[in-house]
């Protein structure tokens, strides 16, 4: 099995309930509020980890009671932090997230993320080689991804990309991908395109394979080069959608680096999110291998 290193973001989720979405200037009662791990960088280490993978991570936190409680969550899902950086006199990521009939609206502080050096990541990539698969997300500068993009290819490895938060800037990068894992916002966004269909065959034209995730659609998957599928998503009560994107890309990437198939591998993606939106939270609603793998035969 190939080893998966995880570069990105950890933010300590401060969530909410309410019936809508508050409009501008409007003061709504909210319910249920919690705190929560999070980041996509985390959550993406955390679900790989669970779900079978041999997981490093590499971020900021600020020396603050939430970034000890980050670490430590991730350590009990047995992901090696030791890439992980403790800024001073600089506050942890927090993102704010309301959750209204199972979707959600995120706001966020980059705090230490914005932190995250190519030096940082050179170093938790030294010991990587060639075929293990870095995956990586937005939440952290783009010069750095870029610094890492490149050290990565010269190590051979295979480079996944979750290009969130999307911005137009983003699409030079995805050409040093391997395989880049926008949702339907994030490829609008980078293709100029709303048809799922075009947008992916554009973004595609840099160079990498694409996977859209859709929701409860599923995902559609195109190969550079090649002909596009669509793979539905199996039918569950969504309970909170934090993170089911983050437990998709983290379950593909295990499979993958366990040598598995593009095909198989998207559908042990699929269950995974689908079992993860059932639940409330980010990293508390991502499902452990024995979950995922039982779920094949109640999807069915």
């Amino acid at each position: 099995m190939k080893k998966i290193f995880v570069l990105g973001s950890l933010n300590m989720d401060l969530v909410m309930a309410c019936a809508r979405i508050p409009a501008e200037g409007e003061t709504l009662s909210g319910s249920g509020f919690f705190t929560n791990p999070g980041g996509k960088g985390a959550n993406q280490a955390y679900a790989a980890a669970r779900l079978g993978g041999k997981t490093f991570f590499c971020g900021c936190v600020g020396d603050d009671v939430f970034g000890s409680s980050l670490t430590e969550n991730l350590k009990r899902a047995f992901v090696d932090i030791s890439g992980v950086r403790v800024c001073k006199n600089t506050n942890t990521g927090i993102a704010v997230v309301l959750v209204s009939n199972g979707n959600n609206r995120i706001l966020l502080d980059a705090g230490a993320n914005g932190e995250v050096t190519v030096q940082d990541a050179e170093n938790f990539l030294r010991n990587a080689e060639t075929g293990d698969l870095l995956l990586a997300q937005a939440e952290i500068p783009t010069e750095t991804l870029h610094g890492v993009f490149l050290y990565a290819r010269r190590k051979g490895m295979k480079i996944l990309f979750n290009p969130a938060p999307a911005k137009t800037e983003l699409k030079e990068l995805c050409g040093m991908c391997d395989l880049v894992l926008p949702n339907e916002t994030e490829l609008e966004i980078l293709s100029g395109e709303r048809d799922v269909e075009r947008g992916t065959e554009l973004l595609s034209e840099y160079g990498a394979d694409v996977i859209v995730t859709l929701g409860g659609k599923g995902c559609y998957f195109l190969p550079h080069g090649g002909e596009g599928r669509y793979f539905p998503c199996p039918k569950v009560q969504v309970v909170d959608t934090t993170a089911a994107g983050d437990t998709f890309c983290g379950a593909l990437s295990v499979r993958l680096a366990e040598g598995a198939e593009m095909t198989e591998s998207v559908r042990f993606a699929l269950r995974a999110a689908s079992l993860s939106v059932t639940k409330k939270g980010a990293q508390s609603s991502v499902p452990c291998r024995k979950e995922a793998d039982e779920a094949e035969m109640i999807f069915k």
